[in-house]
């Protein structure tokens, strides 16, 4: 029995840019990039949900492995994977900013801890709210439904040299402020509420200036700090529904996908 070197070459390619595709996205992606997970799982992880999915996919480009088009296919296919991953590192990096900036202004921020996701020195406030955000995105299965979007996106943008549109990267690009904003509404109540008590102490010390404001003014910003970070926790599921329709929205539109979610209306006035 004879078999055609091109029967071999689509064969390899059915999983092999499917492949590229979906271990970007896990490679990058919040949870299952960061590097308390080994990259032999991730690895291992990308090729069993690549032999699952690849008979149900669209015909491969009849493109030779070895020669430049392929290259080029093999990059855009990178480039789909690391953009979805990076859109849900943008939305846990939201928290993330939103515990930092309570920290600061709560004079928690001195404390600080490694973040086990990229290794970097954080305040406790937002590794905290990063570890919460992190429970919610597996409570409401968001890995899941990344995955599917990736999936479906094999159908509005198949394997060939042409990826995501360079508007829609820019319009991921202008989401980074979407972040920022957000992050800032998160936590403007506590800075609302610390600039009262701040306020405050000012009066007490034109009233009074022979109290000590430094004694009695560092511990009472520290517990009432704690008192308004326990606020904040109230409202917390509200601001990941709102920031995380957002993301899908983006991701929606990244992929071409006809998604149920209303779109960004942040992400850079579209």
């Amino acid at each position: 029995m004879e078999i055609l070197m091109s029967t071999i070459n689509q064969t390899i390619a059915g999983y092999m840019w499917p492949l590229f595709r979906i271990s970007s996205m896990l490679m990058v992606m919040a949870i299952f990039g960061a590097n308390t997970t080994p990259a032999r799982v991730r690895l291992l992880l990308s090729v069993a949900i690549t032999i699952a999915i690849a008979p149900i996919l669209p015909p491969m480009p009849n493109t030779e492995l070895f020669s430049l088009p392929a290259v080029f296919i093999t990059a855009q296919q990178i480039l789909i994977g690391v953009a979805m991953g990076f859109v849900s590192l943008m939305l846990m990096n939201t928290f993330v900013l939103t515990g930092q900036i309570i920290g600061m202004q709560t004079s928690l921020g001195f404390a600080s801890m490694v973040d086990p996701g990229s290794g970097q020195q954080v305040p406790a406030v937002g590794n905290f709210f990063l570890i919460l955000s992190t429970f919610i995105f597996l409570a409401v299965d968001g890995h899941l439904l990344m995955l599917k979007m990736l999936i479906a996106s094999f159908e509005t943008i198949p394997v060939s040299e042409n990826g995501i549109n360079i508007a829609n990267y820019r319009a991921m690009a202008y989401w980074g402020s979407y972040m920022f904003g957000a992050a800032l509404t998160m936590s403007i109540s506590a800075i609302l509420a610390l600039l009262l008590i701040n306020l405050s102490f000012g009066v007490m010390t034109r009233a009074a200036p022979q109290l000590n404001i430094f004694s009695i003014g560092f511990p009472i910003t520290m517990l009432s700090g704690l008192l308004i970070l326990w606020l904040t926790l109230t409202p917390i599921m509200a601001h990941f529904g709102e920031v995380w329709n957002s993301a899908q929205g983006l991701m929606c539109d990244m992929l071409e996908l006809t998604c149920k979610v209303p779109p960004s209306t942040m992400s850079g006035g579209r």
